[in-house]
């Protein structure tokens, strides 16, 4: 299957209706080889300071500047994203072909 994934749930319908799927699953829709699926915006955040170091929980000028060896990311902590999150995961591993239909902008 071709996986698109579009940047939100509006988006994906009008893609999957000019791709022909028709199929409507939890997360996503199918059809015609193709999977179409969408995010909410933003699904990852940046994590906290404290999150790398637990002394930058509460932090003075004196430990300034925080930057981690590494930034990370984290899932927005809301059962919606994560669940939304998962089927995405899920549909990217069994893919053949992966498409980006995000905001160009």
């Amino acid at each position: 299957m071709i996986v698109c994934i579009a940047e939100k749930p509006s988006v994906a319908r009008d893609i999957a209706d000019v791709l022909g799927a028709k199929k409507r699953k939890e997360g996503y829709i199918e059809g015609n080889g193709y999977q179409v699926t969408w995010t909410f915006g933003h699904l990852c955040t940046l994590k906290e300071p404290h999150e790398y170091t637990p002394s930058w929980k509460s932090w003075s000028l004196s430990s300034l500047p925080m930057i981690p060896p590494r930034f990370g990311i984290k899932l927005i902590n809301d059962s919606g994203i994560e669940k939304q999150f998962h089927i995405i995961e899920k549909l990217m591993q069994e893919a053949e072909m992966i498409i980006n239909c995000g905001d160009a902008g």
